[in-house]
Formats: C-alpha cells, sequence, structure tokens
C-alpha cells in the first residue's frame, strides 16, 4: 500500500477517530448512568468496582479475536475501514463474507485474498458490511422477545432438543470455514486462494492448540484462561501460516490442490 492510498487516507483517520471517540462517548455516558442507577438502587461501590473489573477482563478474549480479524482484513481493505466496521459491530465471519459477496457481485476474482485497489469496490464492501449489519439492530427489538418466548417454550418441553439444535447450528456454522481450509476451490491464477499445505496445516495447529489450552485450564482450574483459549489458538496459528510461508520451499507452501 503506497502512501497515496485512499483506504489510508487523512480523510479516512478522521472517520476512524470521529467512529473511535463516538464508542468511547458512548459507552462512558451508560457507564456513567448505570453506575447512578446502581448506586440508587442500592448496590454498593465494591460489588459496582467487581463487576467493571470481571467485565474488563472478560472483553480482553473477543478483543483479540476483533485485532486478528482487523489484521486479516487489513491487507485487503487497509487498516482503517475493518477498524472502524468492528469498532461497532461485526466479527471475521460476518465481515469476510460480506465483503466477499460485494466483490462477487461486481464480478472480481478472488475476494479479498486480494488488495482492493478500486474505488467503487471498497464503498461497495463499506456500504454492504455496513448495512447488512444493521439489520440485527432494528430487527432484535421488535423480534426477540417473541424468538425467545419460542425457544423458552422449546427448551422447557424438551431441554435437550434445544440444546442439540443450537449445537447443530454452531457446528454447521464452524464445518463451513473447515470445508473452506480443507477442499475450498480457489481460482487458478491467484496464489493462496484455495485449499492447500499452509491452511490445512493452520487448521490443525488452531484445534491441537485449542485443544491443549481447554486441557490446561481444566486441568489446573485456571477460569482466567478459558475465555482466552479460542483467540489465542487463533493468534498462535496465524503465526505458524506466516512461519510456514516462510521456511517452506515455494511450491509446496504455494501448493493448492483445488486450486
Amino acid at each position: 500500500m503506497g502512501t497515496g492510498d485512499f483506504k489510508i487516507s487523512t480523510f479516512m483517520y478522521l472517520l476512524g477517530a470521529f467512529v473511535f471517540v463516538f464508542v468511547i462517548c458512548q459507552s462512558a455516558f451508560f457507564i456513567t448512568k448505570a453506575w447512578r442507577q446502581g448506586k440508587k438502587i442500592g448496590i454498593s461501590s465494591k460489588d459496582m468496582r467487581n463487576t467493571v473489573s470481571s467485565s474488563i477482563l472478560f472483553t480482553v478474549a473477543p478483543a483479540i479475536a476483533i485485532v486478528a480479524t482487523v489484521l486479516t482484513l487489513a491487507n485487503s481493505l487497509g487498516i482503517v475501514l475493518p477498524w472502524i466496521r468492528l469498532s461497532i459491530i461485526g466479527n471475521i465471519s460476518y465481515e469476510v463474507t460480506a465483503a466477499e459477496s460485494a466483490l462477487n457481485a461486481l464480478g472480481v476474482a478472488g475476494g479479498i485474498s486480494q488488495e482492493v485497489t478500486d474505488k467503487t469496490q471498497f464503498a461497495a464492501i463499506m456500504w454492504v458490511t455496513s448495512i447488512g449489519s444493521c439489520f440485527p439492530l432494528i430487527l432484535m427489538p421488535l423480534i426477540l422477545k417473541k424468538i425467545q418466548k419460542k425457544i423458552g417454550t422449546v427448551a422447557k418441553a424438551n431441554a435437550k432438543w434445544a440444546d442439540l439444535m443450537a449445537a447443530a447450528a454452531f457446528i454447521g456454522l464452524i464445518s463451513a470455514f473447515i470445508a473452506r481450509s480443507i477442499i475450498g476451490a480457489g481460482k487458478e491464477d491467484i496464489i493462496g486462494d484455495g485449499a492447500g499445505i499452509v491452511s490445512v496445516a493452520t487448521l490443525l495447529f488452531s484445534i491441537i492448540t485449542m485443544l491443549i489450552l481447554e486441557r490446561l485450564a481444566e486441568k489446573f482450574k485456571l477460569k482466567w484462561l478459558e475465555p482466552f483459549t479460542m483467540p489465542l489458538s487463533m493468534i498462535l496459528a496465524m503465526g505458524v501460516a506466516i512461519i510456514l510461508v516462510q521456511i517452506l520451499p515455494a511450491d509446496i507452501a504455494i501448493l493448492e490442490w483445488r486450486g
């Protein structure tokens, strides 16, 4: 990315700074309101401080995953747009899917594995990801209560079936990404777009790492480690992928059986 890249222009940084300040001010406003309300209903300052401390601790792990997502998208979209998007709402599964859908609609091959240099494509990605993430914010207040009521009815009638449905939905989502790493088809003229040695090695390392971390947390009763198992496994796996690309022979590092 050159210094004249529109994705990292002064305007984009100013826009990012505005969003960042707005989010911080909004958070400070609601924390202040909540603290005053807590005092009003008789909650002690000690209990509220403990709640704040616990909340800060449990936001560290998701924050690591968010940083990993920003870094993943930065090569294609620059650092500022992912920073703006993920400062508000979003995750890697949604951002990547929405961005690639926008590029596919424009007939662009390769998805976000390639740097976006066209302003029209960049604007399309920005609008698709932003508008798409607005719908949950609109729909949830309207239908969440009804959904929760239905789920509660099902759970009361058959708790095992409700747990099975939730597990199936989560497994289905994860399976889509696993399949992409193992047998995902890429474009012949784009290196790194299809499944290959590096994608499978990264997948296996992340799985093994997460199992080890979960085992350590369980065996040594490290409660603080539990929320960090997934983001740590993601970051370590990304590091392994970078190392493999650097140390493996070029013909092996770029080997793709579906390219």
